[in-house]
């Protein structure tokens, strides 16, 4: 089994993409998750560029990060100057990380046009920077930026750099597809190239690439094959214009689908999805659903002869076990739906026995989706719907009507106002409530109309709602679906609804998410009281 470095530059080169943005605390905090991981390298921040990243190096010495190392990134020092000299190479001398990744010029073409600097001043200007650092007792990373397309054009310059970085004393030679164009066939040929240029000075290489083809993680496993002993990427693949490898899929394919290798020291990779997700919430960025692997997608299942074939063998549409990146299979019903799918999500019902009643749910289903519904953000919805086609639905109360008045005050504030008229219990309940918006004053309402008969709706919370136009060609008058996300203590649910109105749509899936948390605390066990209660 040969090792593979994990090297993580989610804070450094992840933080190049648009949108992309990290605080100092979370960039601490995503330190200590990848450490927790097993993550062999994490690429802090280049200390020169701003007083965020050089105050990270100060706070990191705090954390506890067992085998973890923190990198500091710079370049080559400046033309004309002496290592000694250069202000970049004294601000990784001030970081105190242990590791020192360093960037230099491998094209000819950037060397000449770029730095405006002669190709042997180059040579010395990598030799001067690594060798300092290595002198200074750091441990230094070469990145050997734009290597591929170097070497294409001047391999006999390409190779000179990487052995003057290594001469220096560099531990590690990264090869950079700095431009993303690179093909696999590429990545393998100069990657075992580069590792027998440097193999009689006894320096490995690694692997960095952006995605700029799609191909990044293809183009890092074709590196790896090829000879490389590290891969250098991104959480998620977040970076400058497509992003870089995403060391998710990275970690996944070497540990769980390539025989060989062993990475984040043959441990569980049962963590993954949890880690990318993590990610994404503190960079307050979209999952991506179709994200191999950890993407909510990556194992739902929708057309009704894979749930079929799924129930029988999961391998048969599944490539591995969910379990094994942390993540679940899900099943999800649409028009495209058979009955297979029916079944695997009534399960809970014990009525797969009844053919009849899932053709039913299955028609009901398939005439909603066409009105605009979607049930596969929305199973508590679809749970309600199963219910009601079984006959067993029973709500806990009667709507009568509701009204939201939105106007401003002397003031000139907006206010909004709901009232709603509920039958609870044989009761009639009237109640109004002010809100931020309509769904909020609508909430507001509701609550306080039911929390005397159901204490446990305190413990519910909205977290997401999400409105979409299903028909935009009517313009204003387009049907809108409403989809609303609900938690409590124990579980998140879905929720939709579909109107003309957006108020009405989201009424719809408002009421839909009450009535099924109080449906399933009605089958959630109560919780055991102390014994000291109970003896009263």
């Amino acid at each position: 089994m040969r090792a593979i470095q994990i090297y993580d530059t989610t804070l450094r080169d992840g933080t190049q993409g648009e949108g992309v943005s990290l605080s100092l605390q979370d960039k601490l905090q995503i330190t200590q998750r990848l450490a927790e991981l097993g993550v062999d390298y994490v690429e802090g921040g280049y200390p020169l560029s701003n007083e965020k990243d050089a105050e990270y190096f100060q706070k990191v010495r705090r954390l506890e990060l067992g085998g973890t190392r923190v990198c500091a990134f710079g370049m080559t020092r400046r033309k004309g100057v002496t290592a000694a000299g250069d202000p970049g190479m004294q601000a990784l001398l001030r970081a105190e990380a242990p590791v020192c990744t360093v960037v230099g010029k491998t094209w000819d073409f950037h060397v000449t046009e770029v730095l405006r600097v002669s190709l042997a001043e180059n040579l010395e200007m990598i030799r001067d920077s690594v060798g300092y650092l290595r002198e200074a007792g750091r441990e230094v990373i070469y990145d050997a930026e734009h290597f591929f397309d170097g070497w294409k054009r001047n391999p006999e310059y390409a190779a000179q750099t990487l052995r003057a970085a290594a001469e220096a004393g560099a531990a590690l030679v990264v090869l950079c597809d700095t431009n993303g164009g690179s093909l696999p066939e590429e990545i393998a040929e100069r990657t075992r190239a580069a590792e027998e240029c440097l193999r009689t000075l006894g320096v490995p290489v690694g692997i960095h690439c952006h995605n700029d083809c799609d191909l990044a993680v293809a183009n890092t496993l074709a590196a790896v094959d090829a000879g490389a002993v590290q891969v250098q990427g991104t959480i998620n693949g977040v970076g400058e214009r497509c992003g870089n490898a995403d060391l998710i899929s990275v970690i996944a394919n070497l540990g769980l689908k390539k025989t060989g290798y062993r990475v984040l020291g043959g441990g569980s990779l049962a963590h993954l999805t949890e880690l990318s997700r993590y990610v994404y919430e503190t960079a307050n960025m979209n999952f991506r659903t179709n994200q191999p692997f950890v993407g909510q997608s990556a194992f739902a299942h929708k057309g009704g002869m894979h749930v079929h074939a799924i129930a029988r063998a999961t391998s048969s549409y599944e490539h591995l076990d969910p379990q094994l990146v942390g993540n679940e299979r899900r099943i999800l019903v649409s028009e495209l739906s058979g009955r297979s799918n029916i079944v695997a999500m009534t399960t809970k019902h014990h009525i797969e026995h009844d053919r009849q009643l899932m053709d039913t749910i299955l028609a009901r289903v398939v005439a909603l989706e066409n009105e605009g519904y979607q049930f596969e953000a929305a199973e508590a919805s679809f749970d309600l719907l199963v219910k009601r086609c079984a006959g067993t639905y029973v709500p806990h109360f009667e709507r009568i009507k509701y009204h939201v008045e939105v106007g401003t005050d002397q003031d000139d504030r907006i206010v909004t106002e709901a009232t709603v008229k509920l039958r609870v219990a044989g009761a009639l309940r009237h109640e109004v409530a002010e809100g931020d918006g309509p769904v909020n004053a609508l909430d507001a309402a509701l609550r306080k109309a039911l929390n005397g008969t159901f204490p446990s709706l305190r413990d519910m919370r909205l977290v997401d709602y999400r409105v979409r136009a299903i028909n935009s060609e009517a313009g204003t008058a387009a049907r809108i679906r409403v989809v609303i996300e609900s938690a409590d203590a124990h579980d998140v649910w879905g929720t939709v609804g579909v109107s003309e109105n957006i108020i009405e749509a989201s009424w719809k899936a408002l009421v839909d998410a009450v009535e099924y948390k109080l449906f399933k605390d009605e089958v959630r066990p109560a919780p055991a009281q102390p014994a000291l209660q109970r003896s009263h």
